[in-house]
């Protein structure tokens, strides 16, 4: 089995956190030939996507986690599956690359998440497609609109940037706060762009559920945990990771949500649930796979790899 990460520099990554690199790692245990694609690399020729394969050694050791092979410019149909872990934003130049991957997919090989599955699924808008189960929701530029969502919701809701990745530019907004109309004008730029706003959970003081489902099917889940002065439980902003399960309603959000994951082609994703309201929906390159499984010990990146055998057929 042959198989490709378009991913940012394999050398920066963090061994103890990265779910690319354990995915990586899983690959490798099962014998399987591993290469490291760069983003600026991917070209076409004709109607065929290629792109410099770099072969490369992984380990988990901080200071000599990479070992480069053999490279050659190459098309990428001859791999057996290729994953587009490009960290967000989705930018117009992922857009591009998406369209190329998906000339690979077309000769045969598989790729995650699929290239239309990428392109249609916004990372917050997505969401909107499962209205019973998510808190309430507008989306818009308009101060004033934002303003009386505000007021039909105790002088307080959640604004968010809907191209933005990791909690950045996520505000909670008051009111009360001399702030506001300041806050709304930086994350509008003025009304020139929308944004979404959502009622404000109290539930997410006591933390943020990441759940990672593969193939529409709950695989785990890890419970993020915000800091005291902190609204936000991302990892990277210092957010405190906890065994979880999911509850009846949780598991009642996965149903809801995996049929038309697996229809778009959106194998591995990362949905967030606050207080078993679903929040968003992490289709580029989510993240939580090494925390899950340190947790509940068992091998999730292992069980991924077990259904890319299957469903390549190796």
């Amino acid at each position: 089995m042959k198989i490709g990460f378009v991913m940012d520099p394999v050398q920066h990554v963090n061994v103890r956190e990265d779910t690319t690199f354990a995915l990586m790692l899983a690959a490798q245990a099962r014998g399987w030939d591993i290469y490291y694609i760069r983003p600026r690399d991917l070209g076409a020729r004709d109607d065929e996507v290629w792109a410099r394969l770099h072969q490369v050694e992984v380990r988990p050791d901080p200071d000599d986690k990479v070992t480069f092979g053999d490279s050659a410019y190459a098309p990428l149909h001859g791999l057996d599956c290729i994953w587009m872990r490009k960290d967000p934003p989705f930018d117009t130049v992922y857009l591009y690359e998406a369209n190329l991957l998906e000339l690979a997919q077309r000769k045969g090989c598989l790729v995650i998440n699929e290239p239309r599955g990428l392109r249609a699924a916004n990372e917050k808008l997505y969401s909107l497609h499962f209205p019973t189960v998510t808190p309430d929701t507008v989306v818009t530029g308009e101060a004033r609109r934002i303003m009386d969502f505000m007021a039909d919701h105790d002088g307080r809701c959640v604004i968010k940037p809907l191209s933005g990745h990791g909690g950045e530019g996520v505000f909670v907004l008051d009111e009360e706060d001399r702030n506001l109309n300041a806050l709304i004008e930086l994350s509008t730029d003025h009304g020139q762009i929308p944004v979404m706003c959502q009622e404000y959970l109290p539930q997410a003081r006591q933390g943020d559920k990441r759940i990672i489902l593969l193939d529409g099917e709950p695989l785990g889940a890890i419970l993020r945990v915000p800091r005291e002065e902190e609204h936000r439980s991302n990892i990277h902003v210092g957010g405190i990771v906890e065994k979880t399960t999911l509850s009846e309603k949780e598991q009642h959000i996965c149903d809801v949500v995996g049929p038309r994951l697996v229809e778009d082609g959106l194998y591995f994703v990362g949905i967030d649930v606050i207080g078993e309201r679903l929040t968003e929906v992490n289709v580029t390159s989510p993240t939580g796979i090494q925390e899950m499984s340190r947790l509940d010990g068992i091998d999730g990146s292992g069980q991924v790899m077990k259904w890319i055998a299957d469903r390549v057929g190796k």
